[in-house]
């Protein structure tokens, strides 16, 4: 029934909005939840008579399904943007999303390995086959520059600047962010460029220019880098939940307990806002009152 209206409302995200091909689908999923769930209490009601109160129900909905707060805020968000695009194209006279609320969310700090942890983790890796030096090329590089896992799986070799020391990332929304990449990073993907992709049989048409490669020439998938990590993981013998973006906080988190200023960290991090950044200085107490004893005329009065 809202078939067209999906449609038109996916090329807003994607030319418009210029969002993440998985934001998108989320938005795309969550109000195509939205259109059965009004289908099933209303029956083919107009999406124009839709009202707030509908929505209210649909929200409490979604609770009853146990799903955490911030998928719910995520939910609320896609149906949000769902609803100002309609505005906009003037399908409907009133946005009925106006007086939503968003759930509270508990600012959750996040998992991150110690520098003793990171090594214990790479330490790990088998670098006698072709795959482990890959592996290790990949996680020195996720962990030097905090990437996220689709900039990794992304990243391309022309976007290799490793002479002056920086990489060329393509983030969320395809914005662009210049990064610096360490020694030890930089070692390791020269090793695997020079004598282990080299050694690939077939390079998959398109990807010709992608760095990591799985051994048939293809990028590898968001998942097979979470698997990869998942078995390091358990051969390290770290008893913590490490997913991909474990490294990129392990990153953060490392340069703010030293002391690293906190708008260069959201630069390299690609952070739209510094409040996303700020979650880190929640991690190391003791930096925010060095920052004020340092900074603060009268602190230490």
């Amino acid at each position: 029934m809202w078939e067209p209206y999906l449609k038109g409302f996916k090329a807003y995200l994607q030319l418009e909005r210029a969002l993440s091909d998985n934001t998108v689908e989320a938005y795309l999923h969550d109000a195509a939840m939205l259109g059965d769930f009004v289908h099933s209490e209303k029956g083919n009601t107009a999406i124009s008579a839709i009202e707030t109160t509908t929505l209210q129900s649909f929200l409490a909905h979604i609770n009853e399904q146990e799903l955490s707060a911030g998928t719910q805020a995520r939910v609320l968000s896609g149906i949000k943007s769902f609803f100002r695009y309609l505005a906009l194209e003037e399908i409907i006279a009133k946005d009925p999303t106006e007086l939503l609320e968003s759930p509270k969310l508990k600012r959750k700090l996040p998992e991150f390995l110690s520098i003793e942890e990171i090594d214990q983790l790479f330490n790990a890796i088998d670098h006698s086959t072709p795959e482990g030096q890959r592996n290790r090329a990949m996680l020195e590089t996720m962990y030097s520059c905090g990437l996220r896992v689709s900039e990794l799986t992304g990243l391309s070799i022309s976007n290799l600047h490793l002479d002056v020391g920086f990489i060329r990332v393509i983030g969320k929304g395809n914005k662009e962010r210049l990064v610096p990449i360490g020694a030890a990073a930089i070692k390791q993907i020269k090793l695997y460029k020079d004598h282990v992709r080299t050694q690939l049989k077939t390079i998959k048409k398109g990807c010709e220019n992608i760095l990591f490669l799985n051994r048939r020439g293809s990028a590898l998938s968001r998942v097979m880098v979470f698997l990869i990590l998942k078995e390091l993981t358990e051969k390290s013998g770290i008893k913590k939940n490490i997913h991909p973006h474990t490294l990129r906080h392990s990153f953060a988190t490392h340069l703010v307990e030293a002391g690293a200023d906190l708008r260069a960290v959201q630069e390299m991090l690609g952070h739209k806002s510094i409040t996303t950044t700020e979650i880190y200085t929640h991690l190391d107490r003791s930096y925010l009152r060095q920052t004020m004893e340092k900074y603060h005329p009268r602190f230490g009065k």
